[in-house]
């Protein structure tokens, strides 16, 4: 049997199924980063030395990691709770998700990041929404360590963020794109 043309597969995209599937992603994406943003702007809010303050970073890495189960599981019975277009990716090298899908996975959890931002950004006027980066001091170990874990690890140099999408998201409404290629490929 020969493979699947890319129209066929672009048409199987676009069916009222794939169509909930991508609302399904950019709902959970949606909560979880306004979850995991909002977390971290409360954090600066309630204490000004948040990003080394241990009961801060503590916080924030259980908020991030209930933020990103909850994600996951709203999501996961419709569009399998991907939430991460590293996730999106790595279903799309395997095979298990076709290109074109993999797209619209990736533009619902982008917009949802950055709608998730700007209403932050909207509601808590006089804060500013924090960026996430890698730092210049992480390494490749540093990105395979766990979500929630890897606030505790990285957020007093990066905010701890391992989710392209949320690193796009803040990093659009912030204006600041610096060392955003490890995560978008725009890095100024």
């Amino acid at each position: 049997m020969a493979p699947a043309s890319f129209t066929v597969r672009f048409q199987q995209s676009v069916t009222p199924n794939a169509l909930r599937t991508y609302l399904a992603e950019f709902i959970s994406t949606f909560f979880y980063v306004f979850a995991v943003v909002g977390s971290a702007m409360a954090s600066r809010k309630l204490m000004s030395d948040s990003a080394t303050n241990p009961s801060s970073l503590v916080l924030v890495a259980i908020a991030n990691t209930f933020a990103l189960s909850s994600s996951v599981y709203i999501a996961a019975n419709v569009s399998g709770g991907h939430v991460n277009p590293a996730v999106t990716f790595g279903l799309g090298v395997g095979g298990h998700i076709s290109v074109p899908t993999a797209l619209f996975y990736w533009v619902s959890q982008m917009l949802a990041s950055v709608m998730a931002c700007l209403l932050l950004k909207v509601t808590t006027v006089s804060q500013h929404v924090p960026t996430y980066t890698i730092a210049n001091e992480m390494t490749g170990f540093g990105a395979s360590m766990l979500e929630g874990a890897m606030v505790l690890a990285a957020g007093p140099f990066s905010e701890g963020s391992m989710n392209p999408a949320l690193a796009f998201g803040s990093a659009v409404i912030a204006g600041r794109f610096k060392n955003q290629a490890e995560f978008t490929g725009l890095d100024p």
